[in-house]
């Protein structure tokens, strides 16, 4: 098969078109496009970067700098994205996972055996199969209130091997847990416009918008749990307080950038 370029001279091009369409890791993102075109670890590149990319190849990668461009997400154009131990698939029926939602894992990881968590707002199925995968022991189970996330979901539950109970609701299911872990909506409506363009643009925005001041899903969430109903409720850092004043006996905890992210809490 006819070469048509290097490693490096692929990136040569493909970087300043990122650079230029505000891409803020626009290397990172086009060795991440092409490692995968390639079929090789990203590393494999950095170590050699006189490698052959064929026609075929670069092909793909082109396609895939021209949907960078766009600012479509990473994540999107590789269908898939790491979460903890796990790498899952997605697309834009769901959110893409992010570092900050692993506190809420980290949070039900400190149940003791056999313990029931409920995931709500599941999406990609992230939380609750990170959390399965992690703990086999618990009894884990998830809802969405979308059937395009539940479908995902269930392909991640399938392709990891892992028994997920999945079920489409909006709300809480008409049973008790130890404890209800929940990422729901909660970004304020007028907060859009300035969210950046991989957001605003491709992420469903059932899952993104919680109203005026982002919290009626949560709002809704705690009002329909039992009274003394364990929560964790994921929240922008701005939200802490109004979400600690919904519950009883409250405490906020930080993710890894030090930011108010989960409250854990007593329904009342």
């Amino acid at each position: 098969m006819t070469v048509v370029s290097s490693v490096k001279e692929a990136l040569s091009a493909a970087v300043p078109a990122l650079e230029a369409a505000g891409c803020e890791s626009a290397r990172l993102d086009a060795e991440l496009l092409m490692a995968d075109a390639l079929n090789v670890d990203r590393s494999v590149l950095v170590a050699h970067p006189g490698m052959a990319v064929s026609p075929a190849s670069a092909r793909v990668i082109g396609e895939r700098v021209r949907r960078r461009v766009a600012r479509e997400p990473v994540a999107y154009i590789l269908g898939r994205k790491g979460f903890r131990h796990i790498d899952l698939l997605v697309d834009s029926r769901v959110l893409i996972p992010r570092p900050e939602t692993e506190l809420l894992v980290e949070i039900a990881l400190e149940l003791p055996a056999g313990a029931s968590v409920h995931d709500v707002g599941t999406g990609s199925g992230a939380v609750a199969l990170a959390l399965l995968h992690e703990r086999p022991d618990l009894r884990v189970s998830a809802s969405d209130a979308s059937p395009s996330a539940i479908e995902v979901a269930r392909a991640n539950a399938a392709r990891l091997g892992l028994v997920l109970e999945l079920e489409i609701l909006s709300g809480l299911p008409q049973r008790s847990f130890d404890l209800v872990l929940a990422n729901l909506p909660y970004v304020a409506d007028h907060e859009l416009p300035a969210l950046v363009r991989e957001i605003s643009r491709y992420e469903p925005r059932q899952a993104l918008l919680g109203g005026a001041d982002g919290l009626d899903p949560i709002r809704d969430l705690v009002a329909q749990a039992a009274l003394g109903a364990r929560l964790a409720l994921e929240h922008s850092p701005h939200q802490a307080a109004a979400v600690r004043a919904l519950l009883a006996a409250p405490v906020t905890r930080r993710d890894l950038s030090g930011r108010e992210r989960v409250t854990v809490g007593s329904a009342r």
